[in-house]
């Protein structure tokens, strides 16, 4: 696997594409994640909704923390067609004491985010799924099958999108048409699975 250091040495794009879940896939289901605002969540408690985009997430990383103001936009704009954003917390508190619950609550009231921001204990979701990073998306259609993987856009500075992947992938799912780039790399900051 190679990679390019970004800033800092944090932020990484991974050029090996080994997503766990493939296009096309039924998403391995979680259920009741502790959120951040203290709730419980799962597959269950978005099952009205016609899609879900769930996004590998951290504290510390600086390329999560760039999109914070895209995030809530996101959010905003496809509440009202039925879209869910959920972000999952993957980083072990152990090795990263900064991802722990508190770091979570702190980043959600930073941040303001409107959406749930979950916790992975045991990584367990992380290990089926397979994000190579945090800042992974993927997009799951009503049925909860796997539509778009990779990034939400093409640059961590917004000033610099110049494509809005994300974006695309969620208007093609929810007009009933295949996505028209179904896999993107996803660059941000190492996930590491222990």
């Amino acid at each position: 696997m190679t990679a390019a250091l970004g800033l800092l040495g944090l932020d990484i794009e991974l050029e090996e594409d080994h997503p766990i879940v493939s296009i096309g896939d039924v998403a391995p289901a979680f259920e009741n994640l502790l959120g951040a605002d203290g709730g419980r969540y799962g597959f269950s408690t978005f099952a009205s909704r016609e899609a879900l985009v769930v996004i590998f997430s951290s504290n510390r990383c600086p390329t999560a923390k760039a999109y914070a103001s895209r995030l809530r936009a996101l959010a905003a704009d496809y509440a009202p067609r039925g879209v869910q954003v959920v972000l999952i917390n993957s980083n072990d508190p152990h090795l990263y004491p900064e991802e722990a619950l508190a770091g979570m609550r702190e980043r959600m009231a930073t941040d303001g985010y409107t959406f749930p921001y979950l916790v992975d204990e045991g990584q367990a979701v992380a290990k089926a799924w397979g994000p190579t990073c945090t800042f992974h998306a993927f997009l799951l259609d009503r049925d909860r099958r796997l539509r778009y993987e990779g990034r939400v856009d093409n640059a961590r500075l917004e000033e610099r999108v110049t494509s809005h992947d994300l974006r695309n992938a969620l208007d093609d799912v929810l007009a009933g048409r295949e996505v028209r780039l179904p896999q993107t790399r996803a660059f941000g900051c190492a996930l590491d699975l222990v």
